[in-house]
């Protein structure tokens, strides 16, 4: 979800170096990507969520080329504690420094999600009883907001292409349409008119099932933190951050172009495919490089965030300056 743009000396917060040489520390105990708890509180101490049993004994299942079958990023991975402390949750605050903070005491279970519109076979799932169904993976996926700047996170997730086989999506389902929770007492910026609630977002239904679009239930082998979008949220990573919707409760296969919160509030800077294109400029600020939060100076942005040999098919015959 993003918001306007930020000066570059706020794109990584001082305080979050303050703590580096016990990171490092910490690093070399977690080679892993599995984190023990203890250590994971060392790192972020406003993200304490416990590990879930039933996520690592998934993710143990998986086998060790599962990475490069999704996508092989080469890359150094942006630091857990700045991917943690730097968010944009507009339900919870506009402040990104602040959202791991307002999240501190999120409450993500139980949880459940519903799967229904044009399907033969709509169903509610407990979050946990989701997870169960599917091995999860890792993937490294490089995420860019539309402020320009981007990480680098290792997610823990299923492909959503295999949530939406399940239910047996009918014929003429063409979008799938996402909302997030609303409760203001977890989510208490809802409060607020800053956006209309709930936030929702949306894709083509053969966006949804590319094999890079996965939903996450963990980052760095934790489970989703609050201020992450936990319990569950998408990941597109082609695609701008604002189209990660977080803490979603509800998932609607449809025949139209669904409405999307960004779009709707600012249709002049936010598209409904919000593939990440450096040419077309955001009408605020240039799109053409992007600050590495963790690191400095600046990287020229590419063309679909990089994966434009996964996905530039979908678009074929598009405009893709009138279709941003």
């Amino acid at each position: 979800m993003e918001s306007h743009s930020l000066p570059a000396r706020e794109i990584t917060p001082e305080h979050l170096y303050l703590n580096r040489r016990n990171f490092m520390r910490a690093g070399a105990a977690a080679a892993s990507v599995i984190v023990t708890g203890a250590i994971y509180q060392q790192l972020n101490r406003t993200t304490s969520m416990p590990l879930m049993t039933d996520v690592i004994e998934n993710y143990a299942r998986v086998p060790p080329d599962a990475v490069a079958r999704g996508f092989d990023l080469s890359e150094a991975q942006t630091p857990v504690e700045n991917a943690t402390n730097y968010n944009n949750y507009y339900e919870f605050t506009t402040d990104k420094q602040m959202v791991a903070e307002k999240a501190m005491n999120f409450v993500a279970r139980p949880w459940r999600i519903s799967v229904e519109g044009l399907v033969h076979r709509p169903a509610v799932f407990d979050v946990d009883e989701l997870l169960k169904l599917f091995p999860l993976e890792e993937r490294i996926y490089r995420m860019r907001c539309v402020e320009a700047w981007s990480m680098v996170v290792p997610w823990i997730g299923f492909p959503l292409a295999k949530l939406l086989e399940r239910v047996e999506p009918m014929a003429n389902a063409k979008f799938v349409a996402f909302e997030t929770l609303v409760d203001p007492e977890r989510l208490p910026n809802q409060r607020s008119a800053v956006l209309d609630w709930p936030y929702v977002e949306g894709l083509r239904l053969d966006e949804a099932l590319h094999p890079l679009t996965i939903l996450a239930a963990g980052l760095y082998g934790r489970l989703l933190p609050g201020q992450n979008g936990a319990p569950l949220r998408l990941i597109v990573p082609w695609k701008y951050g604002f189209k990660g919707i977080k803490s979603i409760v509800k998932i609607r296969l449809v025949a139209e172009q669904p409405p999307t919160t960004w779009n709707s509030s600012a249709p002049g800077e936010y598209g409904f495919y919000a593939n990440v294109n450096p040419a077309v400029p955001h009408p605020r600020w240039s799109q053409a490089t992007e600050q590495r939060l963790g690191e400095s100076g600046r990287l020229a942005t590419l063309p679909f965030n990089g994966y434009a040999q996964q996905v530039a098919e979908l678009y074929r015959g598009m405009d893709l300056r009138a279709n941003y």
